[in-house]
């Protein structure tokens, strides 16, 4: 039997120092995405004053990078298959803090737009690998709660980012280009990737049984030391690892990824669409309905203190329950927590409705990043999510516009109707269509690399 067993020899280690230090380099890439992917919010009026632009070069400049995000999600995808997980997790982030440091040199609002595009697609193929990666080398039990872990420390890039853009920007003319400097600090984890292991799912796909057995006894041996027992055997592998074909876009054709894939679009774009929605809009609209500038901004800022808040949530439910069912219920609830954040104006009220926004959609991402990967094999894998990823983020590019055209034509509320139409269609789709994953993840028939973690085969090697 071709195999190295790859699946059930990780699934059966206990989670030790050798684990957190990875989802730690994880983490710190995470800190270092939502920081850089706030950067240009947080200077944008100062450019504007200082360049003289206008909306639609601020709309220009939003529009692009996250049409970035759908190229580098694709981009990210397909790098993982051809050079490995590891690799492809250094590459990314050595792209998007090169070009994060080359936009503190912009010199006018069409090179910040050529920059700011380049960033954000590395930023999006990042995350993309990063989430395949962790899918690969945590056990399936814990998966789901460590990369929640590792959500939570990246949430507080964004705060992170607003106080050092408060502190800066106003410094002068030119200091707006610091927080672009302070983007490209994600670099600093490139000193920590010797400690992460190429994924040996991965190079088992590609028939490299040598290198994948030399990984795995290396992770073993570590994990072994640090528990200070020995490891319980792991089960069986339950079919044969046959030649593979070269993966590509049209074996996600195919019936048995394709209807998986569809889910995912419709998860990525609802959730896409829903949260830049609410998070783009929520101020503006709230003062347009007479709520001053600064109260809509106070308010907005004490609900997104449920953010970090949400992924620690996930964390404590995403291994315990079908990880389908969370984010049903999850979407549910901010769509019915939206709705009423929209129809209310009583300052408590939309503290605390933005609050459960804010709360459970961090959780619900963070759900979704676990479910996300594991609805495919390790050969389609990351073909699959960059493309469910990167089509949700190119709806961003839409999403505003019918928000815009909404109030426009049918008032406030309305627009907080589509929205929660919007996280509610997701959670429908998800219910009807969506695949379980606890119980046993994705099996690939004739390419079977990945026995259940609950499998009753036997234990023998």
């Amino acid at each position: 039997m071709e195999t190295t067993n790859s699946a059930n020899r990780i699934n059966r280690l206990p989670i030790t120092r050798f684990h957190k230090v990875i989802i730690v380099v994880v983490a710190v890439a995470y800190f270092f995405e939502f920081a850089d992917i706030n950067t240009f919010s947080t200077t944008a009026p100062k450019i504007a004053q200082v360049w003289g632009l206008d909306v639609n070069h601020i709309a220009y400049i939003t529009s692009i990078s996250f049409i970035g995000m759908f190229i580098g999600s694709l981009g990210g995808g397909w790098l993982a298959d051809r050079v490995g997980r590891k690799g492809a997790f250094l590459y990314t982030t050595l792209w998007f803090s090169i070009f994060s440091a080359g936009t503190v040199f912009a010199w006018n609002i069409y090179a910040m737009g050529i920059l700011r595009f380049l960033t954000c697609a590395g930023l999006s193929a990042m995350t993309v690998v990063a989430v395949i990666y962790v899918n690969e080398i945590f056990p399936a039990k814990v998966r789901g709660k460590y990369l929640a872990y590792a959500m939570v420390i990246g949430l507080c890039g964004t705060p992170a980012t607003n106080l050092i853009a408060s502190a800066v920007v106003p410094i002068s003319d030119w200091s707006w280009r610091l927080v672009f400097l302070w983007g490209t600090l994600g670099v600093v984890i490139i000193f920590m990737f010797r400690y992460l292991p190429e994924s040996p799912l991965w190079l088992e796909s590609k028939r490299r049984f040598a290198c994948a057995e030399d990984v795995l006894r290396e992770m073993e041996t570590k994990v072994s030391d640090f528990s200070g027992e020995p490891l319980p055997r792991p089960l069986a592998p339950v079919a044969e690892v046959r030649e593979q074909k070269k993966s590509g876009f049209r074996t996600l054709l195919q019936r048995r990824y394709f209807v998986p894939l569809l889910v995912l679009v419709v998860l990525w774009v609802t959730q896409t669409v829903g949260f830049f929605g609410y998070s783009s809009w929520a101020p503006t609209l709230l003062s347009k309905q007479g709520i001053s500038v600064e109260d809509s901004i106070l308010y907005v800022a004490l609900a997104t203190i449920g953010a970090p808040l949400g992924s620690l949530l996930a964390a404590f439910v995403t291994d315990k329950f079908e990880r389908k069912w969370l984010l049903v219920i999850f979407g549910t609830t901010i769509g019915l927590s939206g709705l009423l954040y929209g129809l209310t104006f009583n300052p408590i009220m939309i503290v605390v409705f933005g609050f459960l926004v804010n709360m459970f959609e961090r959780g619900y991402t963070s759900l979704a990043y676990a479910y996300s990967p594991e609805l495919f094999d390790t050969r389609t894998r990351s073909l699959g999510t960059g493309i469910a990823y990167g089509i949700g983020r190119l709806s961003n590019a839409v999403g505003p516009l019918v928000i815009a055209s909404l109030y426009t034509s049918s008032g406030y509320a309305s627009v907080f109707v589509f929205i929660a139409a919007t996280w509610v269609l997701g959670a429908i789709v998800l219910a009807l269509f969506g695949k379980n994953t606890k119980v046993a993840p994705v099996q690939n028939g004739e390419i079977l690399l990945e026995a259940p973690a609950n499998s009753p085969i036997g234990d023998k090697q």
